[in-house]
């Protein structure tokens, strides 16, 4: 029976590398698959899933806030789903997931945690809901320890704990992965 999975990691572990790659092998077998992002997700051109390390793909589908169905997409020849910054997906837009992962398997790569270390909506749900989760391990940008927070960085490179929880997006310019001991001193 197909899954639902939530793979996640700290900034710069290689969750759309991974997301890529596992495209390229269902598409180099002659599989079809649904490439989504949430539409918050507006860094670059609006539809591409990029990573800074594999060129990107265009996404099939932006998903919004309130999208809880696939009813307008024929998913009948797609043999899996893959899912680019999971954790901006609405708790909705996951009830929905769960359901098409009936049928299909959907793979939603994204981060745990914010900068506050708060769980995002998006990976809560996907918490709760998951049939397998699993952690792309990286390292503390700071020492040798395996990096568990994404810290917001200043421009003067002070760590920022307190501010908007709205979506910052950003980049290695905004953000660092580190472990709790090099974050938390």
């Amino acid at each position: 029976m197909p899954d639902l999975h939530f793979i996640y990691g700290c900034m710069n572990s290689g969750k759309t590398a991974k997301l890529l790659m596992q495209a390229h092998n269902y598409q180099s077998t002659g599989r079809k698959i649904l490439l989504i992002k949430p539409s918050i997700d507006n860094r670059s051109n609006n539809n591409m899933i990029f990573s800074r390390s594999i060129t990107g793909v265009k996404a099939d589908l932006i998903m919004t806030p309130e999208m809880d169905t696939f009813d307008s997409f024929n998913l009948e020849n797609i043999n899996c789903i893959l899912v680019d910054e999971a954790q901006f997906l609405s708790d909705i837009n996951v009830n929905a997931l769960r359901e098409i992962a009936n049928k299909i398997p959907v793979f939603c790569y994204g981060l745990k945690t914010d900068y506050k270390t708060k769980l995002f909506s998006g990976s809560k749900r996907l918490l709760e809901l998951a049939d397998i989760i699993e952690e792309i391990k990286t390292v503390c940008v700071m020492c040798s320890q395996k990096s568990n927070i994404n810290a917001k960085i200043s421009k003067d490179k002070v760590i920022i704990r307190d501010g908007s929880s709205e979506p910052d997006l950003g980049f290695e310019d905004k953000y660092q992965a580190m472990c709790w001991n090099c974050y938390n001193h």
